[in-house]
């Protein structure tokens, strides 16, 4: 799908469909005005059969005095409550009836909308990211294929071309780019998306934009002394992996931002094995990984001008005759020793080898993204992520950039006293807490390895898939990373 900025108007537009918005009270946007005027009132006399709910559709063919073959109205909902949710339910409306409609290029009138204080560059970017994303489609390991009705080629933004217009398009494009990577490496079988072939996605990337890539293998691992990481695939016949992929957009002397995506490539819990309900879904336990691969995907096809480092350890969490056991102690690379008390608690035990890794980089920040707790999405469900820090002044960006992205997140405490729960008999302390505030005992755990940096957790348990009929990767929070790689590096 191509996307381009040219001034037009809704009336005279040649295009196979015109897309224009209607406020409740039938209340017409501009340029739904203007089709009426041509359409000398056949718009307005079509509105009863307009739902007012955000995002209901109505399609009309063949206005008289209208160029386009058909237009599409939608829904926005009551003007003093237009913000940014309903302009994306709005477009994600209009969306779905233009995948139906079959029309092979279409004029995006919503754009021109007013969304609270958003700049025009916000809507362009945030239209151009809720079309790319739901025309994504998933049918990869399916042997029979549906014959695939003629999809959308040419989306128009009727705006005018001036920065940062463009930026935002070329910005949104790549992002988009990244998060389908994100979701078909969530969506792929465990399988056949391995630790090798995690591995192998970075390599291509690599070639692709021209990254540094390294892959760290079970050898260097051990000579690393990254104790905690290979007790959790000591149980799996996969080899783990510790992939380290560098994108450079700005000098070399400039630190970089480290992120740091768990990869767990299937979760059974080891020998503290998960109930076998949903056990499918822990093929998702990689979202961190391909979260990170996908937000540098994203920044090195837009030519961001950063510098990023990503850090991601990789393997399969099995039970078998070699797994590690409830009750062993690891050393892990930075030299504490932890009792594993739940094997089952695994993303912190291979992120806590790679935080120490991802500090060689002498990163400005670093930020971790792992499907880490249950209790996460107990705390806040499938909408905001959980965001926890050691420094204010980086949650603030963090939040800034998810609210901007509309990829949000809930800060969460992580203060001292929560690091009693870790307490152990056995060894500098334990994997798990109990029950109560486990999201925060389980960021307590990463915290302890993150001293010498300023650092950020995200726990995405609760938002990188959704499960049901509409079962898949949703290529969180790969947005969010994009505009805080960006906002920090001062593009607004």
């Amino acid at each position: 799908m191509e996307f381009s900025i040219t001034a037009l108007s809704p009336e005279t537009a040649k295009t196979g469909c015109v897309v224009v918005g209607v406020h409740s009270g039938k209340e017409l946007t501009p340029p739904a005005r203007r089709i009426d005027q041509a359409s000398r009132g056949a718009l307005r006399k079509a509105l009863p059969d307009l739902q007012e709910k955000t995002g209901s559709t109505l399609l009309l063919r063949g206005l008289p005095g209208v160029a386009a073959e058909r237009v599409l109205l939608v829904s926005l909902g009551a003007r003093k409550d237009f913000a940014a949710a309903q302009f994306r339910d709005a477009v994600r409306g209009a969306a779905a009836a233009l995948r139906e409609l079959g029309a092979k290029d279409a004029a995006l009138f919503l754009v021109e909308a007013k969304v609270a204080s958003q700049p025009l560059h916000w809507n362009a970017r945030h239209a151009v990211l809720v079309l790319r994303e739901a025309f994504y489609r998933f049918d990869q390991m399916k042997s029979q294929k549906k014959d695939a009705a003629p999809s959308l080629e040419h989306v128009v933004l009727p705006l005018s071309a001036k920065p940062p217009l463009p930026q935002a398009l070329a910005e949104a494009s790549a992002v988009a780019d990244g998060m389908a990577l994100a979701k078909t490496l969530g969506n792929l079988p465990p399988n056949v998306c391995t630790p090798a072939y995690l591995a192998d996605e970075a390599k291509k990337l690599a070639r692709q934009f021209k990254l540094d890539v390294e892959v760290l293998e079970r050898s260097d691992m051990h000579k690393l002394g990254m104790g905690a990481l290979l007790a959790v695939t000591a149980g799996s016949h996969q080899p783990p992996k510790l992939i380290v992929l560098r994108y450079q957009g700005a000098a070399k002397s400039a630190k970089p931002i480290a992120l740091v995506g768990k990869g767990i490539t299937f979760d059974t819990g080891g020998i503290s094995l998960k109930p076998a309900g949903e056990m499918d879904e822990m093929k998702f336990d990689m979202s961190g990984a391909g979260s990170v691969l996908g937000a540098i995907r994203a920044l090195a096809g837009m030519k961001a001008p950063v510098n990023v480092v990503g850090v991601i350890p990789t393997c399969e969490n099995m039970p078998g005759g070699q797994a590690t056991r409830p009750g062993d102690i690891v050393k892990t690379m930075s030299g504490q020793t932890v009792e594993i008390l739940n094997t089952d608690a695994e993303g912190r035990l291979i992120l806590c080898d790679a935080l120490e890794y991802a500090g060689r980089y002498n990163p400005e920040v670093v930020v971790d993204i792992a499907t880490l707790t249950g209790a996460c999405v107990v705390a806040l469900g499938h909408i905001a992520t959980g965001l926890f820090a050691n420094d204010q002044k980086l949650a603030d960006e963090i939040r800034a950039a998810g609210e901007d992205a509309f990829d949000r997140v809930w800060q969460m405490p992580l203060w001292e006293e929560y690091q009693e729960g870790l307490r152990s008999n056995f060894a500098d302390f334990a994997n798990i807490g109990g029950r109560p505030g486990g999201a925060i005992t389980a960021a307590s755990f990463l915290a302890r390895f993150t001293r010498k940096y300023r650092w950020a957790h995200l726990d995405i348990a609760g938002t990188a898939w959704k499960s049901g009929r509409e079962k898949g990767s949703t290529g969180r929070p790969v947005p969010l990373l994009v505009r805080f790689a960006l906002r920090h590096a001062g593009r607004k």
